[in-house]
């Protein structure tokens, strides 16, 4: 069976039928890079990031291809505001983007292209237009003419009367503009050059491309007339996704891609984030505020990706929450794993069908990506788990068997990176760390802890009760909680 996922183009869930058996051509919508990355880009980029991991994880090729929009309103604006040039705030805002993402756990992109790298392609794209009859010049500009794709508006399902004029850019259409079209939907293809800003040759004379043209031209050159898989944002479907159907489609006659994919919106304790309501947010900001990426990642895949997420104080506890349970079940293996004769180096990748909770997990992702539920697979694992590390706290014996607790835990760290999440790593105080950092930050191993406690039961038998104490509280400093028995033997827990 292979996956099904909504399409919004049919509006419906469909079985995922590639053009070629195996392989997926995937195009997002990238950023435009005029400022740091928002909560809306944390939650796209993660959403389409596990949509890619899960299709490589069920077998899969997956050629995934990302765009930077570079030349833009947006970027010329900033760019004045802060004495620079439209080049060097692209740079700055795309290394601060794969500075966020990376943080994030998404992986890169097989290709980014960008908008001033294609401009040829855009170029070829509009004199297509043009001699198919779909663009027409005017006062520098050249405007693609809406009404003469007779299938305009099937993505988004808006008539012409439901649909706002002047849907050319990134900005409201000045006046001038606007008497240049030769209807108010049409929407340009090319601007004419203006002063202070970067042009390049072209039939049309100088001037710059628009935004919808651009990505459109970039998914012609690398990924064909046809893909699979567009996703983007649901604020995008409007006009910018409904423009590239209209561009590509008029000159190619083929679909632009199979299945349309977008994910919610998202709203800060309720509310649109904007600058102006002051509840914009951008990732460095939430990371400060939250230092685990985990949780951010976590919060994001506990919604399903159509659905809208609310950043509020109680969803990031819950994740927080969340992602601790998470993490215990981790770690099991790392911290029990010697004591009950399990090699934890080897961990193999588990396939579809090894077990009854990666059935459940795969049941899951396949019904249109649904995270929720394969989280609460992962959940109810990481639970069973932490059930039985507290038996082994407080001295008791466990019911399961050791092969049975093994591959509990082996089908969570193997199923936790499908969905992209880090596994924490337990460092040992004998290696090479950082000077900066005090003893209080570095993980002792379990070698080191029982070490320790042995020289503390030898300082308590000489009755050197201090040095017994002062041990007890290194060990509580560095996240080690010890139990003395009745029977005169201790035991510890990683707190």
């Amino acid at each position: 069976m292979s996956p099904k996922l909504y399409n919004s183009l049919t509006r419906r869930v469909e079985p995922l039928e590639t053009i070629e058996p195996g392989k997926v051509r995937m195009y997002c919508c990238g950023v435009t890079v005029y400022d740091r990355c928002h909560l809306g880009h944390a939650r796209c980029y993660i959403a389409w990031d596990v949509v890619r991991r899960y299709l490589m994880w069920r077998g899969y090729e997956v050629r995934y291809v990302q765009n930077f929009t570079d030349i833009d309103d947006k970027i010329l604006n900033r760019a004045r505001e802060e004495g620079s040039s439209m080049e060097e705030i692209a740079e700055l805002y795309t290394q601060s983007y794969f500075e966020d993402m990376q943080r994030l756990n998404v992986l890169k992109a097989d290709e980014y292209p960008r908008a001033t790298h294609t401009i040829d392609g855009i170029k070829r794209l509009i004199h297509d237009l043009e001699n198919k009859g779909f663009a027409y010049q005017s006062g520098g500009d050249v405007y693609y003419k809406v009404r003469q794709f007779s299938e305009y508006g099937k993505l988004s399902g808006r008539k012409f009367d439901e649909m706002q004029a002047g849907a050319s850019g990134r900005v409201e259409s000045e006046e001038m503009e606007a008497q240049k079209k030769q209807d108010p939907f049409d929407f340009a293809l090319w601007k004419g050059a203006k002063p202070g800003e970067p042009t390049w040759d072209s039939p049309w004379g100088s001037g710059r491309p628009g935004w919808h043209i651009e990505c459109s031209a970039m998914v012609r050159e690398s990924l064909g007339e046809t893909i699979d898989i567009h996703c983007g944002g649901a604020d995008l479907i409007f006009p910018h996704h409904e423009n590239e159907i209209a561009q590509s489609e008029a000159v190619t006659g083929k679909p632009l891609a199979t299945y349309w994919l977008h994910n919610g919106f998202v709203t800060v304790n309720g509310e649109k984030m904007s600058k102006s309501l002051g509840n914009f947010t951008t990732i460095r900001d939430l990371l400060e505020k939250i230092n685990d990426p985990m949780v951010v990642r976590l919060l994001v895949l506990m919604a399903h990706y159509r659905k809208p997420i609310d950043f509020t104080e109680e969803a990031i506890s819950a994740a927080n929450n969340g992602w601790n349970t998470i993490k215990e079940g981790l770690l099991f293996g790392d911290l029990y794993g010697d004591r009950l004769g399990w090699d934890v180096d080897k961990i193999e990748e588990l396939s579809v069908g090894d077990n009854e909770a990666v059935g459940q997990f795969q049941g899951a992702m396949d019904d249109d990506f649904n995270t929720p539920g394969a989280l609460a697979v992962l959940f109810e694992l990481a639970k069973e788990l932490r059930r039985d590390r507290n038996i082994l706290i407080h001295g008791g014996k466990i019911e399961t068997p050791g092969e049975v607790l093994q591959q509990k835990w082996r089908t969570l760290v193997s199923l936790i990176k499908v969905l992209g999440f880090i596994k924490p790593v337990q460092m040992s105080a004998n290696l090479d760390v950082d000077d900066s950092k005090g003893s209080s930050e570095i993980e002792l191993s379990d070698r080191d802890i029982e070490s320790l406690i042995q020289q503390r039961l030898a300082a308590r038998k000489a009755k050197n009760f201090a040095e017994g104490d002062r041990i007890r509280n290194e060990l509580k400093d560095r996240g080690v909680t010890l139990i003395d028995r009745k029977d005169g033997t201790t035991i510890w827990h990683r707190n």
